[in-house]
């Protein structure tokens, strides 16, 4: 499975980090570390998630972020 990160997603990475990281020391990088897991999560269970708008959709475990 191709994974493709685009450009708008990672300005929304950056924007969830600056918000976490002001909200607590450290909890930005977690906040990514936990983000980042789930999208490598996807190279061993693509394709069974539910479809939204056509795409499948992973619910971050720990942070309220769709994958798509």
């Amino acid at each position: 499975m191709k994974i493709r990160i685009l450009s708008s997603a990672i300005e929304d990475l950056s924007d969830g980090f600056k918000f976490y990281e002001s909200q607590r020391k450290n909890l930005g990088s977690y906040f990514l570390e936990s983000l980042y897991s789930d999208i490598d999560s996807l190279k061993m269970k693509a394709g069974v998630h539910p479809k939204v708008f056509g795409y499948y959709r992973l619910l971050s475990k720990r942070f309220p972020y769709a994958i798509y």
